[in-house]
């Protein structure tokens, strides 16, 4: 079977899901969105507000961002990578996810960078760098340098509502990350 076809049979499973009590407060699960092939994976927290509408995951003011990143940096639109996030549903007020959510959506992520197979995997923030390098320590400490993480390359960087809060230096340490990324797939200057 096709990697998309096994991701949207995933997304379908995801989209009954009630292994925590976010299921109760969503509108809809936020799974992912572009390409299924991408060498390029993004993984983020959790959905906000925007999402939660619109089912897509970085839609809102940090998606902006991370879109302009994405042409500025690396000279791909948002349908050339596979975007993500840890939690699929809507935290209460976008408060952070709690550790039984994590564990709760952990499979889901998991399948999907499997089925993705991205030679890359940029985490945007603590949550997902946390998470995918099994670690305690920050991102700060983290970001800035990549991962071997079985057959993928981790590259840790700043959420964009961090770099949105944070401006300049988080932004341009945001940039570097994301140049990082893009030497390890390959994509030329």
């Amino acid at each position: 079977m096709a990697t998309g076809s096994r991701l949207v049979e995933l997304a379908a499973t995801a989209a009954g899901c009630t292994r925590c009590p976010l299921a109760a407060t969503r509108t809809q699960v936020v799974f992912g969105t572009g390409d299924p092939d991408a060498d390029l994976m993004f993984v983020g927290e959790a959905p906000g507000r925007e999402e939660d509408l619109q089912g897509v995951p970085f839609v809102g003011r940090s998606g902006q961002l991370l879109d302009r990143l994405l042409v500025e940096e690396l000279g791909l639109g948002r349908h050339q990578v596979y975007i993500a996030n840890v939690v699929k549903c809507r935290p209460p007020d976008n408060r952070d996810p709690r550790p039984e959510e994590i564990t709760a959506c952990r499979p889901y992520l998991e399948e999907q960078v499997s089925l993705i197979a991205p030679k890359v995997v940029v985490t945007l923030g603590n949550f997902a760098t946390r998470l995918l390098l099994d670690t305690d320590q920050g991102i700060t400490k983290l970001r800035g340098a990549a991962y071997p993480v079985g057959d993928v390359q981790l590259v840790p960087t700043f959420h964009p509502a961090a770099a949105l809060r944070g401006g300049g230096v988080v932004l341009a340490q945001m940039r570097a990350d994301l140049v990082r990324a893009k030497q390890l797939i390959g994509l030329s200057s």
